[in-house]
């Protein structure tokens, strides 16, 4: 029942006890001379006809896909850097005396206790025992909502969070929200293509695997009764697209209005099994008709079709920690939606785990010994001047009045700037870890954030607290807090090099900055004002030009078919496109204000504009297996990576200008066609 919370959320830490290597900046490009290697394009392709493989095309050819990965592509390599230097941290403390209770200790114990593979097997399923046993004793709907409720077990259809108040910034909720899939989205219960149908055929399979390997009695029929409620479920649940709207999921209600609301869920029970104190009273349903109707069916279903579900995603989910007959099973069946062909190494597995659990008492080590104060004060800069750029383009709109620009301009200056790591780490003493105790300790780690969140229910946000560790290659925007947020993993090329060419770094970090900035005006970011609250400060003119902006592209990228028959969905990724399409072109403002009238130099035959477009490329390039394509385009707001170039670039005026690209090119778009928002 407990889920994570749709925004996501430091306390003393000891020093672990390990020495901080110097970071010191590089005197030399990372990729080639300046910051490109001129060696992963194909000069063969025209720039205005596939800007995506003109940049990226040898590198393309030339690259081989992983065995153990569904996608391959910068941001990947990143995380595989990242990955190594988190592990040769972790295997540092791993490897040290510690006292009891300290932070080292239960790094180490952590990640030793996932690697024992031999300990995890010898135990079995006892670990496991006590849950198992709780699940099979249920003998009423009621007993099932309090088994669901549970940290540590797997939810239900109704899920329940902490979350942050869309209309009070300083709150925090409980968020009821639509949940109880065992696949990556309603899509893959519905549809009809044969893909689709293996895969359920597949997962009916492995259901029943699961529970035959668990003993438990009649797998084969209660496999099907799983898919079956599964699929009811899907039946009535929101698509993504309409999950977006700010405004569509925030329905406040008290506990006896949503005990009206949805009589058929036992809320009480639920509540009393989530220790939530009595006088709570801020819930927000997320997907109203479809969690009333999602109640009914929990009220529906038999116990022991329920039991049987429990038992199976139990396993499910911790399949990573129990034998490996369990870890196999679990993964011979998620490579038939992500096309992996091998299982991640443990060791990745295991860095992976306590990143999830253990982040910044790992983060704190890592920004020491990989994050430089170079690099945060340069992007500090870069930030500065972006902003600068955005506000300049605001002012300059041509589709705004007044009234909307002097709103816009007032949330740009009020957005916060998190860079690298936080300034107080997180307090883990509450946090019980065992060695030798996989499973336990993940259960233990689920306990520790649920309390945490319980802490904090009645307290004021904590606006300081970051949703992602250091050692994240990713950023984000949370507009409730209206805040940016760069981690120190993120910023290594290609992203940013501080010896490369300026124009890399600006067509890449510049526009990921942009791009953040940008969630703050996209099609639901622009719905939250300066101070985070969820509000319309525009005036009605405004709103529906905006809109008519917007709706054109999303059909722009709707028309996108990466896979036969499965077309980019315009208005799922809508707020990623706007994010992209407004962080290029900012990040190019940014980038030619910077030049302060002055020409760039010619570096290998390129311009300065085109080494902008360049960079920004080139963070993009990727294969990827059709299973995850198809997945992605499905479930992820964000485009295929392609997309994310030659979906772009044919928009801006300036690329076609960089480049010579004239009507006869297959991207050329007509003037009067291109989309311009921010």
């Amino acid at each position: 029942m407990l889920s994570i919370r749709r925004a996501a959320f430091a306390a003393s830490l000891l020093v672990l006890a390990a020495v901080p290597l110097p970071a010191l900046a590089a005197e030399k490009a990372v990729i080639g001379a300046w910051g490109f290697d001129t060696a992963t394009m194909d000069t063969s392709v025209r720039p205005g006809d596939d800007f995506f493989k003109y940049v990226n095309g040898t590198w393309i050819k030339n690259t081989t896909m992983p065995a153990d990965k569904a996608r391959y592509g910068a941001f990947d390599a990143l995380r595989d850097k990242s990955e190594a230097d988190v592990r040769a941290t972790i295997e540092e403390i791993a490897k040290l005396q510690h006292q009891p209770g300290s932070a080292g200790q239960k790094v180490g114990d952590f990640y030793n206790a996932f690697l024992d593979v031999a300990a995890i097997e010898a135990r079995g399923l006892e670990p496991a025992r006590a849950d198992l046993d709780a699940i099979a004793a249920a003998a009423t709907i009621q007993d099932i909502a309090v088994l669901m409720a549970r940290p540590g077990i797997p939810g239900g259809p109704v899920g329940m969070g902490v979350g942050l108040d869309s209309k009070n910034p300083d709150a925090y909720t409980i968020d009821v929200a639509q949940s109880g899939l065992g696949l990556p989205d309603r899509d893959y219960y519905l549809r009809d293509d044969a893909q689709f149908a293996d895969i359920r055929t597949a997962y009916a399979a492995y259901i029943e695997q699961i529970l035959t390997m668990a003993g438990y009695p009649q797998p084969k029929e209660s496999a099907a009764a799983i898919l079956a409620v599964e699929t009811a479920i899907a039946t009535e649940s929101w698509e993504r697209a309409r999950r977006r709207d700010p405004n569509a999921t925030y329905n406040p209600m008290t506990r006896a209005e949503l005990r009206a609301f949805a009589p058929d869920f036992p809320w009480d029970a639920a509540f009393e099994a989530m220790q939530l104190p009595a006088s709570f009273e801020r819930f927000v349903v997320n997907e109203k008709d479809a969690v009333q109707k999602l109640a009914a069916i929990f009220a529906a279903t038999p116990v022991e079709t329920w039991k049987a579900y429990l038992t199976f995603h139990y396993l499910d989910a911790y399949a990573g920690v129990l034998p490996k007959a369990y870890d196999d099973a679990a993964f011979a069946f998620a490579s038939k939606i992500s096309g992996q062909e091998e299982q991640r190494e443990r060791w990745k597995r295991g860095i992976g785990a306590v990143n999830r659990t253990l982040g910044e008492a790992v983060g704190e080590l890592y920004v020491a010994r990989y994050f430089s104060p170079e690099s945060k004060a340069e992007m500090l800069k870069l930030v500065e001047n972006l902003r600068a750029a955005y506000k300049a383009r605001i002012e300059a709109l041509d589709w705004m009045g007044p009234e909307t620009k002097t709103q816009a301009l007032a949330k740009l200056a009020a957005f916060r700037v998190k860079i690298g790591y936080p300034d107080t780490w997180r307090d883990y003493s509450d946090l019980e870890v065992v060695a030798g105790d996989a499973l336990g300790n993940m259960k233990r780690a689920a306990a520790y954030e649920w309390r945490r969140d319980l802490a904090r229910l009645d307290k004021p946000t904590d606006k300081d607290e970051w949703f992602m560790s250091p050692q994240t290659v990713n950023a984000y925007y949370n507009p409730i807090f209206n805040e940016i947020v760069f981690p120190a993993a993120i910023l290594q090329a290609p992203f940013f090099d501080l010896a490369a060419d300026p124009a890399i770094n600006y067509g890449a970090i510049g526009a990921v900055i942009g791009h953040e900035m940008g969630h703050g005006f996209d099609d639901q970011g622009a719905k939250f004002d300066a101070t985070g609250n969820l509000r319309n400060w525009w005036t009605a003119e405004d709103e529906a030009r905006f809109k008519e902006r917007t709706k054109t592209l999303g059909e722009q990228y709707a028309a996108f078919e990466p896979l036969p028959g499965i077309h980019v969905n315009g208005e799922l990724t809508m707020g990623e496109n706007i994010g992209d399409l407004g962080g290029i072109s900012v990040a190019h403002e940014a980038y030619m204000m910077s030049l302060n009238g002055a020409e760039a130099p010619v570096l290998d035959g390129f311009t300065g504009e085109q080494r902008f477009f360049l960079g920004y490329a080139q963070v993009w390039r990727s294969i990827q297996r059709d299973e995850s394509l198809r997945n992605q385009i499905l479930s992820d707001p964000h485009s295929p990576p392609m997309y994310r170039v030659n979906g772009v670039v044919p928009n801006v005026d300036d690329w076609y200008a960089a480049f010579g690209v004239e009507q006869d090119a297959k991207m050329f778009m007509a003037p009067e066609k291109r989309v311009r928002i921010w």
